[in-house]
């Protein structure tokens, strides 16, 4: 018995573990959904992008801003402008929970992620792009994929 309920509980954790993903796996991902090229912005930013906010982590939240909201999933989504996390005043511009964006199926993340870039701002939205990505080389993170 204790056998079948040790087996069960690393199920679970296994089950609750983050998915990270390789760079060619979002690559390919990202590429399939329309994000190369959208809004000016070849395949190489976001997933500069990606990797600087999250590590190419799907369940990765951010600890909490100065202003109280916090970042979700890959592209970490911020709840004070674009999803609620029931946490704060937001406009949730994407109009999801944040919790949407930390699950394994990053589709409603890059539909988020794109109206974020519609924005006047476009990807100066993320500070990490903006530090690391932003006027660089970025053949390096497409190469090979």
């Amino acid at each position: 018995m204790k056998a079948i309920v040790l087996s069960v509980l690393f199920l679970f954790i296994a089950a609750n573990e983050a998915k990270v993903f390789s760079r060619c796996q979002l690559v390919s991902i990202l590429r399939r959904n329309g994000m190369d090229g959208y809004r000016g912005y070849k395949l190489g930013n976001w997933i500069c992008m990606a990797y600087y906010e999250s590590g190419y982590n799907s369940r990765a939240v951010g600890s909490s801003n100065s202003n109280g909201s916090r970042d979700y999933g890959i592209f970490q989504i911020n709840s004070r402008w674009w999803c609620n996390n029931y946490q704060g005043p937001t406009a949730n511009g994407c109009n999801k929970p944040c919790s949407a964006f930390t699950n394994d199926d990053i589709i409603d993340d890059i539909t988020c992620a794109k109206r974020i870039v519609r924005d006047p701002n476009g990807m100066n939205a993320w500070v990490a792009w903006k530090k690391n990505c932003k006027g660089t080389n970025l053949s390096r993170w497409t190469s090979g994929c």
